[in-house]
């Protein structure tokens, strides 16, 4: 069983940043996905056990940055240059099997509880 705590939303003005956290015990592949209200679940980065192979969904290229310290069990999603358009709810995601990562919600078996990100405009 994999567990996943997440940290780090909050309330920012557009143009601004935040970092959110996700402890995850043991080897995993993990990736971070976001829900907007009405919308469906969607791919934002992912990486791999290693830290050396990571992805980017499109929107968030160039303004996001996901990154791990396997010492401390914990991936990271650097978020600047913040947009009204990136508030959601945003969740981690882990799965133990994945040999590189996955940008696709289904390959990961373990989710954290979800942490609001609010943009002001």
């Amino acid at each position: 069983q994999v567990q996943l705590v997440e940290s780090g939303g909050g309330l920012v003005q557009a143009g601004g940043s935040l970092r959110l956290s996700c402890t995850a015990s043991g080897r995993t592949s993990m990736g971070w996905f976001r829900q907007a209200p009405g919308k469906e679940r969607e791919f934002v980065a992912a990486i791999s056990w290693g830290g050396v192979s990571t992805n980017y969904a499109d929107s968030v290229k160039g303004r996001f940055t996901i990154s791990r310290d396997n010492s401390k069990n914990t991936v990271y999603l650097q978020m600047n240059s913040l947009k009204p358009e990136d508030t959601a709810v945003y969740y981690c995601a882990a799965d133990r099997t994945l040999l590189g990562y996955s940008d696709y919600a289904k390959d990961y078996d373990y989710w954290g509880q979800g942490t609001q990100v609010t943009v002001s405009s």
